[in-house]
This record gives C-alpha cells, sequence and structure tokens, in this order.
C-alpha cells in the first residue's frame, strides 16, 4: 500500500467536486436559519449543519449574532407561516404594509362579507358603543340589500349563455355584484389572511404595530409575537398521534421513544421575535412631524387635487421635508411641497432632522428617506381601490391615514342601475355618524382612531407611490386588465396617461387595456 506524503491527503478524503442541489424540508426555521448562516463561518454543508443542530445552539447563536452583533440578514432566513383570523379590514391594510410581504387575504369578490362579523373597539361610554354598533349594522343591511340589487341589474345586462350552465353563470354574476357592493363595507369588518414572512420582516411587523395608534393592531401584534414564540399548528398531529398510539401498542418502550421525537413541539421563531418592542425612533419621530406638518399648514383647507398626480423633478432635500410631513398630513403633496419650498434651507433641513435625531443603532431609516425615484404619484384613491394597490410592494408607499375629509365615490354600475341617490344617502349617514362619534371621543380627551372603523370603503384616501418605469409599466398594465374593478383599473390608466404626456417617446411600450371599451362579465 502506498502511503501518502506527509501533507497530502488521498482523493477519497477529497470534497466532492460535483455541484449539489437539493431542498430542506422538517428543520425549524431558526434552526435551518443558523444552518445557513454557517456557510460564512464553517466548511460544513447544510446536511452536516443540520445534523449537529438543535433549536438550543440555534438560540444560543442567533442571540450573539442578531441582537448582540446586529446581523439582522440572518433572520431573512427562517421563514414562519402565520394565519391571522378575525381581524378587521383596517387592522389588515396595517399587517400587510411591509415591503418585504408575502400572502393572501380574504377577497372581497369571491366571499360574501355579510357573515364575516366586525370589529368592535373598546368604548368607555355606552352612548358611543351604542351609535357605532347601529352605524355598522345599518352598512351591512345595506351592503345585503345594494349586493342583491347589484346581482339583478347585472343579470339584467348580462344573459346568458346557452352554453354556460346556470350556476356557473349566478356564481360570475354573484362575484361581480360582491365586488360592487364591496363599497359599502366599514373598515371594521372583519377579514382574515395568512403570510409567509422571515423572522426579520416579522420581528419589524411586530414592533411597528406595537407603536400603532390603534390598539386592535396593539393587541394583534401581542398575539403575532407570541404565535412565532409559542408552538406551532401541525397540519399532521392527527396522523403522527395515530402512529404513535399503535406503536406503543406493541412495543410501550419504542412508543415512548416515538412519542418524544414525533410528538414533541415546534416553535418556528422563539428567538427572533421575543425582543419585539415599540420602536421609540419611530414613536417619536411621529409625534415631533405631526406638529411640525400641523404648523406648517395652519389655517389651510385641503387644495383640490387631480386623482393621479404626477410629480415634478425637485431637489431632494426639498422631497425629503415635504414626504416626512406628507404622511402626518391630509393634504396633496403639491400642497405641501409649496408650503416647504417657503421655508428657508435652515428650516427644510430641521426637519430632515426631525426624522432623524431619534434613531437607535439598530434602527432602519423611516420610509420617508426611500427617496429619489423617478417616478411619484400623489393618488386619492377609494379605500377599496387602494387595498388592491397596496399589493404592490416594489414601489415605495407613504401612507396618509384613514380620515372623513376626502368624500366618498360612487361606482359607475349602481349610478347606471339609477341607485346613485339611496347610496350616496347610506354613504352620508356613515360619514356623518363617524365625524360624530369621532367629535365625543375628542370632547372627552379621548383618541380617535375608533371613529374610523365606520369609513365605509367607498371613502377616499390618499397615499404617495414612489417607482421606477418597470413598476409603472407593470402596474399600469395588470391594472387596467379586463379582470379588474373599474375603480383601480381608471387609476391605472390615468398613471398611464400621466407617464404618456411628459414622456411621449415611453407610451407606445405600455401595453395597457383601453379601459373605454365594454367588458365582458362572464370572461372574468
Amino acid at each position: 500500500m502506498t502511503v501518502p506524503a506527509l501533507g497530502t491527503i488521498s482523493a477519497s478524503e477529497l470534497p466532492s467536486t460535483e455541484t449539489q442541489v437539493y431542498c430542506i424540508h422538517g428543520a425549524e426555521p431558526e434552526v435551518q436559519a443558523y444552518a445557513m448562516a454557517k456557510y460564512s463561518r464553517s466548511s460544513l454543508s447544510l446536511k452536516e449543519s443540520l445534523a449537529e443542530l438543535n433549536e438550543q445552539k440555534a438560540a444560543k447563536f442567533l442571540s450573539a449574532f442578531y441582537f448582540q452583533y446586529g446581523h439582522r440578514s440572518i433572520a431573512d432566513l427562517a421563514h414562519v407561516a402565520m394565519a391571522i383570523e378575525k381581524l378587521s379590514l383596517l387592522a389588515a391594510t396595517l399587517v400587510v404594509d411591509e415591503t418585504r410581504w408575502d400572502g393572501q387575504e380574504r377577497s372581497t369578490r369571491y366571499q360574501d362579507f355579510q357573515k364575516s362579523g366586525y370589529y368592535t373597539p373598546a368604548f368607555s361610554d355606552a352612548a358611543d358603543q351604542n351609535l357605532f354598533r347601529e352605524t355598522i349594522e345599518f352598512l351591512f343591511a345595506e351592503y345585503r340589500k345594494f349586493s342583491e340589487l347589484n346581482f339583478k341589474y347585472l343579470v339584467a345586462q348580462t344573459p346568458k349563455p346557452p352554453e354556460m350552465a346556470q350556476d356557473a353563470y349566478e356564481r360570475t354574476l354573484r362575484a361581480r355584484a360582491f365586488d360592487i357592493s364591496r363599497y359599502l363595507l366599514p373598515l371594521a369588518t372583519n377579514t382574515s389572511l395568512g403570510q409567509i414572512v422571515n423572522a426579520r420582516t416579522l420581528e419589524t411587523q411586530v414592533s411597528r404595530l406595537l407603536g400603532s395608534p390603534y390598539e386592535e393592531a396593539r393587541l394583534l401584534a401581542e398575539q403575532m409575537k407570541q404565535a412565532a414564540r409559542g408552538a406551532a399548528w401541525d397540519v399532521n398531529a392527527g396522523k403522527r398521534e395515530a402512529l404513535v398510539q399503535a406503536i406503543t401498542a406493541k412495543d410501550a418502550a419504542l412508543g415512548a421513544q416515538a412519542a418524544t421525537e414525533l410528538l414533541r413541539e415546534i416553535k418556528v421563531s422563539p428567538t427572533l421575535v421575543k425582543y419585539a418592542e415599540p420602536s421609540a425612533y419611530e414613536l417619536s419621530s411621529r409625534q415631533e412631524l405631526a406638529q411640525a406638518e400641523a404648523e406648517l399648514m395652519r389655517g389651510q383647507s385641503i387644495a383640490p387635487a387631480p386623482v393621479v398626480d404626477l410629480l415634478d423633478e425637485e431637489p431632494l432635500e426639498i422631497e425629503l421635508a415635504t414626504t416626512l410631513l406628507y404622511e402626518r398630513s391630509r393634504h396633496p403633496y403639491r400642497q405641501l411641497r409649496q408650503a416647504v419650498s417657503a421655508l428657508t434651507q435652515a428650516r427644510r433641513e430641521e426637519i430632515i432632522d426631525l426624522g432623524m435625531r431619534h434613531r437607535g443603532g439598530h434602527d432602519e431609516l423611516l420610509r420617508a428617506y426611500c427617496a429619489g425615484q423617478k417616478f411619484r404619484f400623489d393618488i386619492l384613491m377609494d379605500i377599496g381601490a387602494y387595498r388592491d394597490l397596496h399589493r404592490h410592494r416594489r414601489c415605495i408607499q407613504i401612507h396618509q391615514d384613514y380620515c372623513f375629509d376626502h368624500g366618498f365615490d360612487t361606482p359607475r354600475e349602481i349610478q347606471h342601475a339609477g341607485h346613485a341617490g339611496p347610496y350616496a344617502e347610506v354613504m352620508q349617514r356613515a360619514g356623518a355618524a363617524g365625524l360624530e362619534l369621532s367629535a365625543r371621543l375628542a370632547a372627552r380627551g379621548q383618541a380617535t382612531e375608533a371613529a374610523r372603523y365606520l369609513l365605509p370603503l367607498a371613502y377616499r384616501k390618499r397615499t404617495l407611490f414612489k417607482m421606477d418605469l418597470a413598476e409603472v409599466v407593470y402596474i399600469s398594465e395588470l391594472r387596467t386588465g379586463v379582470g379588474g374593478h373599474w375603480s383601480y383599473r381608471s387609476v391605472a390608466y390615468q398613471m398611464y396617461e400621466c407617464v404618456a404626456e411628459r414622456y411621449p417617446a415611453l407610451a407606445k411600450y405600455f401595453r395597457v387595456t383601453d379601459i373605454s371599451q365594454p367588458v365582458d362579465l362572464l370572461q372574468r
């Protein structure tokens, strides 16, 4: 036998030079994250790393590198699947407001929301609670009534093709009727959503919700935090228990061993979210920027503005100062920018500094600092359309809060069916109740957020969308499609028209759908 020379190794001891590709299943999210993080610190393969790791080792590693040293990218490797059920539509929009978010929510098109129930904030005064409940029950009754009216109108306008089954025909038109009637649903309406997010996003999400002015969001954040740290629901638990029982019946000792391995609790993120707390940086910045906006815009009413406004280019410091104030305002971006532009350079820098001065060592900058995009749209649209466009997370979105100040939209189908008058009365009654409830709460020095749950989805909301050309093209093409709701089809088409007017040479590259053409509802 030939003995290898000193300092050399045999070919059999060399690692394989062939590329290895394999998927991973069965490891807890944090253990898997630890194993992948070891690529930068160890020569072991992922299989070898996972074979020697456990939850305790992962927790120790993550506590040091994630929390102590701030290596936040490690948490990007641990993914958590989570269901959140029976939360309000308002809270749902807060939950999903993450740039790194993947999930699905119940659709107002395909489901009848009259059976969903609704969220009721805690009121200290019985009269306030009665006003809230009466208004919500009224809106649900009108939602049921208009759903049936809309269905009958669509049936009258859209004859059933001979080759189409009756149940498929009715199901298709009822879905469209629900889509129209969603305008009457209040933000208190219950919904459900599922999300698959990495632990870093989950921690950010929980921290942001804990600092929300809405009590529902704060309580929800605590539940999410506990769900991530506690035992996860095992879809195969029943099968595992049956297997353990069968093994135990034949061999008690082996059954006990099987129970230890097969029935142990799995905790998806016991370490990475345990320190999630409200962000002092965001809370302090929010308060000071709100005060700055109030001082700057004192006495100014909300100026008229187009539904979709493609903003002009401007110096970065003006964009930053305006955007920081925009989120705390109800005014259009152009109106704010005019006021900011009139300030001295020193005063503008003070506003920019307000968003920086409370930043801690591990705090990411506020979203307003994601600036410099070529295409920025200030959009005032109904809340229903906002919920759809909110899903486009490749763009930066700066949201103003819900309010009653911007009025409401009326679906074309309700106008064409001759129901615009009764519909407007419903919206006006809901708006009046919301303003009355808000005034009552304010008079007692209480937070007025609870009144916003009365807002129907028809009421308008202002959001600043900032993006590159590729995202403008994507939104314009996708959201003008015939399968979409008219309100966001109109917004997306106006985005295209704004770009085409300013950059005529680019218009030919947009493959948008002409929204003026009739739509076959049975082909949706």
